[in-house]
């Protein structure tokens, strides 16, 4: 049977939905920032103000999910197939998302005919971005395992990396596991500090349509739509490739996996999806997204070690960015590419995609290793997505995290904790979540 605090269905008043208020603050940035534009930048503040809200509890969530989730579920050897699982998922869907950008790079061909200078192009514009991309080409496979180990257990939280809070927690909660019934109280504690977070996330989210209306003003009053007119092909380019990933690819999975229609999915997540799309960033959502896959179904256990690793290693629409960019870039400034170079493209591709998530400029500093890699591209052709990247952003940040929703449910699928029948209802609107007046659900999967 199912247990959860999830309220019934019910009709309130359209100003009191977090969607709907979330809308509103998106629509009146977009005014702001057309008829007050120097006005609208000013109130950049009020993001930076949310975002850093959530990401003050993300590391504590995250630690407390994931240690409860395996002290809870008795069985190491589960917790490291729910692992496995997810790794191979995650390789495997990267791949496919590379050659989905490689392949709509060669069919649309978005860069031909702008017959870029290279020499015209500003070499200073990425000297930002050099040095974060020397450190992640430069370090290899090994520097990058002991990147994810942290120097101290408080370093972790004090630098909210997820990954390192991810593994100390992972080590922490298997040790509880095995130490058993003496530590019984350890674990008590720790489930108590969760519902403590995410009583405090309720708060936070609150002011969620603050964050969309500060995020949005800024945006549109500093870069206004004239900056999206020279590169209009890659944006668009991008954001129907998401789109196609999102409905064919992820979609099918979705329904052959779990059962589940990705339409009712994406709804499910609306308010996540909106305030994603006006931060272009994902890590505001990060506790809002776990706190709803449980709600619908899916055990804490998969749902902690699922999407916190995700995170970093399945970057679905940011790997269809990084061949879409690369063969772009080739395209713009008439690089011929031989079938050897794509291949290395993609093989580099494979590598340099993974890890780098939270190093500021990810994208270009990522680009720019993938580049520095494939000796036949000018390095220098970056120049030309800086002025694009928060829309192609916006996109990014989207897919990365609807792909992470989506492996989430699917690995659940395959384990056998998944509550479909309670999916199905949640996804259909007859139980609904309330994210700023819940506690944490328990939801067991079904037997």
């Amino acid at each position: 049977m199912t247990s959860a605090t999830i309220a019934a269905a019910r009709r309130a008043p359209l100003y009191k939905s977090l969607f709907a208020q979330v809308v509103a603050g998106l629509v009146l940035g977009i005014a702001l920032g057309v008829l007050a534009p120097e006005f609208a930048v000013g109130l950049k503040f009020f993001s930076d103000a949310f975002l850093k809200l959530i990401s003050m509890i993300v590391a504590p969530i995250v630690f407390c999910v994931v240690v409860h989730g395996i002290a809870g579920a008795g069985d190491l050897k589960k917790v490291g197939r729910v692992g496995g699982k997810a790794l191979i998922y995650f390789e495997v869907m990267t791949t496919v998302a590379l050659a989905v950008g490689l392949i709509l790079a060669y069919v649309i061909r978005p860069g031909v005919g702008m017959n870029i200078n290279t020499a015209s192009l500003d070499a200073n514009a990425l000297s930002a971005y050099a040095e974060n991309a020397h450190k992640l080409q430069g370090g290899g496979f090994g520097a990058f395992i002991l990147n994810i180990i942290p120097s101290t257990s408080f370093d972790a939280f004090a630098r909210n990396d997820v990954l390192e809070v991810l593994f100390f927690a992972i080590v922490f909660g298997v040790s509880l596991a095995l130490v058993g019934e003496p530590a019984k109280q350890v674990a008590e504690l720790v489930d108590a500090t969760s519902k403590v977070l995410f009583r405090a996330m309720g708060l936070i989210v609150r002011l969620a349509p603050l964050g969309v209306l500060g995020a949005v003003a800024y945006t549109v009053g500093k870069y206004g739509v004239r900056s999206l007119e020279e590169l209009a092909s890659l944006v668009v380019v991008f954001w129907i490739a998401v789109a196609l990933f999102v409905v064919l690819v992820l979609g099918t999975v979705l329904k052959l996996a779990a059962g589940l229609n990705i339409f009712r999915f994406l709804a499910y997540f609306r308010e996540e999806l909106t305030i994603v799309l006006a931060t272009a960033s994902s890590d505001a959502v990060l506790p809002q997204i776990m706190r709803k896959l449980e709600a619908m179904g899916v055990r804490p256990e998969v749902v902690g070690l699922v999407v916190p690793t995700g995170y970093s290693f399945n970057l679905d629409a940011f790997s269809i960015y990084l061949t879409l960019a690369t063969v772009f870039i080739a395209q713009a400034t008439n690089t011929p590419l031989s079938f050897g170079d794509l291949m290395l493209i993609l093989g580099i591709s494979l590598i340099t995609s993974k890890g780098a998530h939270g190093m500021p400029g990810s994208a270009i500093v990522i680009l720019a290793a993938t580049l520095n890699a494939v000796p036949a591209i000018p390095t220098i052709g970056l120049v030309l997505l800086l002025s694009i990247d928060w829309f192609v952003g916006m996109a990014r940040a989207l897919g990365n995290l609807i792909g992470n929703c989506v492996a989430t449910v699917v690995i659940a699928a395959w384990e056998d904790d998944l509550d479909a029948p309670l999916a199905r209802r949640v996804l259909a609107g007859d139980v609904t979540v309330d994210l700023t007046t819940d506690s944490l659900p328990a939801v067991q999967a079904a037997e």
